[in-house]
């Protein structure tokens, strides 16, 4: 597939950061409920993500009576907690008001941005009262457009991943938001997700689709390269869901990177952004020792130029 060159019109504002073609990647560390209902889980995730570099921490908000199906209300489960039905479980893992407060405080403490996926109406209200910079809708709500344009009506940025969607139901998510203030992320919704089934060549399909459109990427892997190769072609914001501990308790942990592995991932981020340059071809001051040494056969209106 034809590589999409980088379009400096490419761009959506979020807050005070441009995020978009050639502007460094906007990197989200995703929470979501991986605190398992722990403000203190939440606190040393939150001062991690920052320590590593990234630009915003990311939660999932939800109203658990919205958004669990009635048939599964009762259903019984073991949890830490103990054994309980899902509806108590998924409640025992939100959080409110008192807890986000002391989120808002926190990140503005430590310098970096927090924002939510919202999974139903009132969530989206919720959130509204911290003022986040952006909006995400998870790829289960690609197809729940009312949802989509709750958020979009805040008259804040909205992103969208576009897991276990086809590109029909991609393209009719488009349409019911508009691209102005959208940002598009490939995403499998695979947890974790093998390698052959991430298709990161599907970075160049929306950005050749979108071509005035952030696109970028939402990883759910074992392992950093692909999130790292997703940057090099293309990718203008990535997304890594975020764990104290893989082993912990919940469906996300898995495919979740560590602090540590976080680090790693922000350090070679940045190592790729300023390894992929412009694209024009120039011999540089570094390597005219190595061709004065080296070389056999010279050019000479190029050694003129140079020597110029």
């Amino acid at each position: 597939m034809e590589f999409v060159p980088r379009n400096p019109k490419r761009q959506v504002v979020v807050r005070d950061r441009e995020v978009g073609d050639g502007l460094g990647v906007f990197i989200v560390a995703e929470i979501g409920i991986n605190h398992n209902g722990s403000l203190d889980i939440a606190r040393q995730i939150i001062e991690g993500a920052a320590r590593a570099g990234c630009d915003a921490v990311k939660f999932q908000k939800r109203t658990p009576e919205l958004c669990v199906p009635r048939d599964q209300w009762n259903v019984e489960r073991d949890t830490p907690w103990g054994r309980m039905t899902y509806l108590e479980y998924r409640h025992k893992v939100e959080f409110g008001w008192r807890e986000y407060a002391e989120i808002d405080r926190l990140c503005r403490e430590v310098g970096i941005a927090w924002f939510a996926s919202c999974w139903d109406e009132p969530s989206v209200d919720f959130i509204e009262q911290f003022d986040p910079p952006v909006y995400k809708a998870a790829s289960a709500s690609l197809t729940d457009h009312a949802l989509l344009q709750k958020m979009k009506a805040t008259g804040k940025p909205l992103m969208i991943s576009t897991g276990m969607s086809t590109t029909d139901e991609i393209e009719a998510a488009v349409e019911a938001v508009g691209l102005k203030d959208l940002l598009v992320a490939h995403a499998t919704s695979t947890y974790p997700c093998p390698a052959a089934e991430l298709n990161l060549r599907m970075i160049h399909t929306l950005r050749q689709k979108y071509p005035f459109t952030p696109v970028g990427y939402s990883g759910h892997e074992p392992g950093l390269a692909p999130t790292v190769a997703a940057v090099a072609m293309g990718a203008c914001f990535v997304e890594r869901h975020v764990t104290l501990d893989r082993t912990l308790w919940g469906t996300d942990q898995a495919a979740s990177v560590e602090i540590v592995g976080l680090e790693r991932l922000v350090r070679d981020i940045r190592t790729v952004e300023e390894a992929l340059g412009d694209g024009v071809k120039r011999v540089y001051e570094s390597e005219l020792s190595s061709r004065k040494k080296l070389r056999r056969v010279f050019e000479e209106e190029a050694e003129q130029a140079l020597c110029s």
